[in-house]
């Protein structure tokens, strides 16, 4: 009946009525059109509006208390695509003003930089939240290690996570290019030289001239045989657009296998370590549900979320969302404090004539050229390689469960990796203050082969003494996890030694200096 009269109401209406109470409620119609669900007021209004959201989605509908936690995740994953979005925005500003071409890049920066209105600020905030970013997905990726959330079934994930560092790593390694000053020029010049180090060993055995994958490598990261307009642009449409398309495409994968694998890792017995929630995070479904159900069968599978209740876990909106949010915040905070205060490098126009001494590496390549100053192979291909592919094994060698979720949790515990720590850096310290004192064997015997130079140098020689010492753990605990432990930290404590002494220690020709003061003709 009431529908006969709403009818008739309508039809009694002048179209023009119709059409300004349509306008007017337009506002109203948009914001249910486009949330669809309403406010989200319960715990089924939160569920649908995540699902009902293609940004949201990625996310799980609950979130469990001990993911929510700060100390179980510090925010490094979500501060890393905080960093990604605010490279992509300042990027997209910068791109209306840089011309990228040899004649004209270098000026263009000049006017952003000086020019440009907040020109300076934004490129500021671009450089710092790239070295962020950096670091952010350095120590995510500790994190991960250290809490064992790399293990069934998340194994897959971590080459996924690997892969998104060394695509972050070519972003950055690739945008260093662009500003076509000395800094930038010598910088991508030494990474040229790292790519086309496997021709120390071709030479070494005679091969060269048939197989040069050196050559090909530098060929295929410059365009040419020295860095000039071919290796700008090359590096110019890598830096924006194939990388991040690369990285946006990992980025997804990654978020939805975290959902798909059970959400953020956590111990067995998390439940029991936060003890009994309270009566008001239990699931609360206020509203009438939208659908019928029937119940089939109740079956005992082997997926994560067999066996676990809702009770210990919160909506994710707004208690993650808020959290990511407040992450998100203090991220730009950062980038932004940095950029007021420090500004991005700009050194005299690139001119390869005048060669930077001592030439440098981006930072986080600064451990490598260290190791490449030894031998250019296995510094530059060998080491990191090996590298690589041992951190690919790891969850795969890694099939136990104790500790899971927990930090440092496993055989051994925090006490192994304090003493890793320590053992790592006496090891690496040691070693190069021997060789900055005494040389090494090229300095001892100059006619040595260098086939042996290759062979044996000061980053074998560590690699194979950190390989030693985790063998030792594993047997000594009886654990993969602690010969993973022991190893891992030893290589981050040498990462941290050798780009330190890159950085502040080494100075024209590569010689050691205490201090810059100390440099010739300073």
């Amino acid at each position: 009946m009431n529908d006969v009269i709403s009818k008739s109401e309508t039809t009694d209406k002048t179209a023009l009525a119709r059409f300004t109470e349509n306008l007017k409620a337009v506002p109203r119609r948009f914001k249910e059109t486009m949330f669809r669900t309403g406010k989200p007021v319960s715990d089924r209004t939160r569920s649908t509006f995540v699902f009902g959201n293609v940004f949201l989605h990625l996310h799980p509908v609950r979130a469990h208390r001990w993911s929510l936690r700060w100390s179980t995740t510090w925010g490094l994953g979500i501060a890393a695509v905080s960093c990604f979005f605010v490279l992509v925005i300042t990027g997209v500003l910068l791109m209306f003003y840089y011309k990228p071409y040899p004649d004209a890049a270098y000026l263009s920066i000049k006017d952003i930089h000086f020019v440009v209105p907040t020109g300076r600020f934004i490129r500021n905030i671009h450089r710092w939240a790239g070295n962020m970013m950096v670091v952010i997905v350095l120590l995510h990726m500790a994190r991960v290690f250290y809490t064992a959330s790399y293990r069934a079934p998340r194994e897959f994930n971590w080459l996924i996570g690997m892969g998104l560092l060394v695509v972050t790593l070519g972003l950055s390694f690739t945008g260093y290019l662009l500003p076509w000053d000395q800094l930038a020029y010598w910088a991508i010049t030494i990474g040229a030289n790292i790519a086309q180090s496997p021709r120390e060993l071709t030479d070494a055995l005679g091969i060269t001239q048939w197989f040069d994958i050196g050559g090909l490598q530098k060929l295929i990261l410059l365009g040419s045989e020295d860095v000039g307009e071919e290796a700008l642009i090359r590096f110019y449409l890598f830096h924006v657009m194939v990388l991040p398309l690369i990285l946006v495409t990992l980025m997804a994968v990654h978020f939805w296998r975290i959902r798909k694998d059970g959400g953020l890792a956590k111990p067995a017995d998390a439940d029991r370590r936060l003890g009994p929630s309270s009566s008001d995070l239990y699931p609360v479904f206020t509203q009438a549900p939208q659908k019928t159900y029937n119940l089939a069968a109740i079956v005992k599978g082997r997926t994560p979320v067999v066996g676990d209740g809702p009770e210990q876990t919160l909506p994710s909106m707004p208690h993650l969302m808020f959290g990511e949010a407040a992450v998100f915040m203090l991220t730009i905070a950062l980038a932004v404090l940095l950029a007021i205060f420090l500004d991005a490098p700009l050194k005299e126009v690139a001119n390869p004539a005048v060669p930077e001494n001592p030439a440098k590496a981006p930072w986080y390549f600064l451990g490598l050229q260290e190791l490449v100053s030894h031998s250019a192979f296995m510094g530059g291909v060998g080491i990191p390689m090996i590298v690589l592919i041992g951190l690919g094994l790891i969850p795969y060698l890694d099939r136990e469960t104790e500790g899971t979720g927990s930090w440092f949790g496993g055989a051994g515990g925090g006490w192994l990796a304090a003493q890793a720590v320590a053992f790592g850096l006496t090891a690496v310290i040691a070693l190069e203050a021997f060789v900055i004192r005494f040389g090494w064997i090229r300095q001892w015997w100059p006619k040595t082969p260098q086939l042996l130079i290759t062979l044996v140098n000061p980053g074998t020689l560590l690699t194979l003494v950190y390989a030693v010492y985790s063998i030792r753990c594993l047997k000594k605990y009886n654990s993969t996890r602690a010969g993973a432990l022991a190893l891992f930290t030893c290589f981050v404590c040498g990462f941290v030694v050798l780009t330190v002494i890159g950085t502040h220690f080494r100075g024209p020709n590569w010689d050691f200096y205490w201090s810059p003061s100390q440099w010739p003709n300073h």
